[in-house]
């Protein structure tokens, strides 16, 4: 013998969904319509063709290096790998980049970088270096790698 039990269930209250309270409240439409994505290209529109070629070889390269994402936002290009491993920011005549690792913990045996731990700056880490060239892409690439293995998730 086969049996069923059937059990009504109550309706929950209805409610509104955002559009319709974004057409209700003018401050939810002031703020949906200034809600900007950023993309790669934000950030290269006023620089200089070298430094556009020079950011698509370090993209690639760091790119290279393992399943890195790229995460455009506001200030900076964001290369993510479970967390930000660095950050790049195109400027006319050079890239300005932020290894996110804390002070103390890098090994970068040629000073190449800049203590900004205790400044303000944009990108994320305690290390920045600025280049306009490719002459040590290969060592700040073996940076990139230090970050990468202490941000993975």
């Amino acid at each position: 013998m086969v049996s069923f039990l059937l059990n009504k269930y109550k309706k929950t209250d209805v409610k509104e969904s955002i559009k319709t309270i974004s057409h209700v409240d003018k401050n939810i439409d002031n703020v949906t319509k200034e809600i900007k994505v950023y993309n790669e290209q934000d950030h290269l529109n006023n620089v200089s063709p070298e430094i556009v070629e020079l950011y698509e070889k370090f993209k690639n390269a760091i790119q290279n290096l393992d399943n890195i994402e790229i995460k455009p936002k506001k200030k900076y290009i964001a290369f993510v790998y479970g967390h930000n491993v660095i950050d790049i920011l195109p400027q006319k005549k050079a890239l300005k980049m932020w290894i996110n690792m804390s002070k103390g913990e890098l090994d970068d045996s040629k000073k190449l970088t800049r203590d900004v731990s205790s400044t303000g700056h944009w990108g994320n880490g305690d290390y920045e270096i600025q280049t306009n060239n490719d002459d040590d892409l290969e060592y700040i690439l073996s940076l990139v790698k230090q970050s990468i293995k202490k941000n993975k998730k």
